[in-house]
């Protein structure tokens, strides 16, 4: 992988899929999920990560295969349940929700920031910019897209785009329902990215009782520094957000956070954590 290097493990492959291992993993070929025998293949979680099926009645497609639980890795269209782990797992019902969504890439940076912020000082109201590496859905070259600045080449501009990360911050965190705003400015990164989070509180504070909060809050998916780092320096970090300390500024009310994540590894790592989740509270 350009980015990721190469896989330390031995591979082959053979006429029903390829083998990691020794482990054979099988391979299939379909435009519809439906016709994924998923359940001939003993599978009962999917990573729906193809980007296309994004709903219920869509991403229900692989349940049609013999799937059990089927995990989005995008932000959801419809009533479907959206997770961010660190924020709000406690609320997967097993009888329930079949077909959930793991959020965006974004959205796991800025909520479990966020969270710490509302908790600890109240949210007014917030914007966000998002300093994104760039992705698949942007062109290589100049060339068409519906999104006139996607359209121009990734690697060569910094290009001002939608994202809907803050917005989405609601489904999970829902004191803050239209009081997240926010945009995206993808760069001519691979990987790694940074969320700018400016909020107004509801009480004066301090740069030095932000960090606290953020340093105390710390775990397995929010870190915190005060090393004077830079973007690949978090390439390959697991964690969903890791709070940049020597970047918090306050000004009475108005706090400003910065927070890296990886969105690549760090989104890979909580899509296995959230199906990892969901087998835990499974029935007995």
């Amino acid at each position: 992988d350009s980015v990721m290097g190469t896989y330390g493990a031995e591979v082959s492959s053979d006429d029903n899929g390829i083998v990691v291992n020794g482990s054979p993993i099988a391979v299939s070929s379909h435009k519809n999920p439906a016709d994924i025998k998923w359940g001939d293949s003993g599978v009962d979680y999917v990573a729906e990560c193809t980007g296309i099926f994004r709903d219920a009645d869509t991403a229900g497609a692989h349940i049609d295969g013999g799937a059990k639980k089927v995990v989005i890795s995008a932000p959801a269209k419809g009533n479907v349940k959206t997770f961010v782990m660190g924020v709000n797992e406690d609320e997967y019902d097993p009888t329930a929700h079949h077909i959930v969504s793991n959020a965006s890439c974004t959205t796991n940076c800025l909520a479990p920031m966020a969270k710490v912020i509302l908790d600890n000082f109240g949210i007014e109201r917030g914007l966000m910019t998002t300093v994104h590496a760039y992705t698949g859905d942007q062109r290589l070259l100049d060339f068409p897209h519906s999104d006139l600045r996607r359209a121009r080449a990734a690697a060569l501009s910094m290009i001002p785009t939608k994202t809907g990360a803050a917005a989405a911050v609601s489904l999970v965190i829902p004191e803050l329902k239209g009081k997240f705003d926010g945009l995206a400015v993808r760069v001519p990164t691979p990987t790694v990215s940074l969320v700018d989070a400016v909020m107004e509180v509801e009480r004066e504070t301090t740069v030095a009782e932000v960090n606290q909060a953020l340093s105390d809050a710390a775990n397995r998916y929010l870190g915190y520094t005060e090393l004077p780092l830079v973007s690949i320096d978090f390439q390959g970090d697991p964690r969903s957000s890791i709070v940049d300390g020597q970047s918090t500024k306050v000004i009475g009310k108005t706090v400003k956070v910065m927070s890296w994540y990886d969105n690549e590894w760090g989104y890979s790592n909580r899509m296995l954590d959230l199906i990892l989740h969901m087998e835990s509270r499974k029935p007995v």
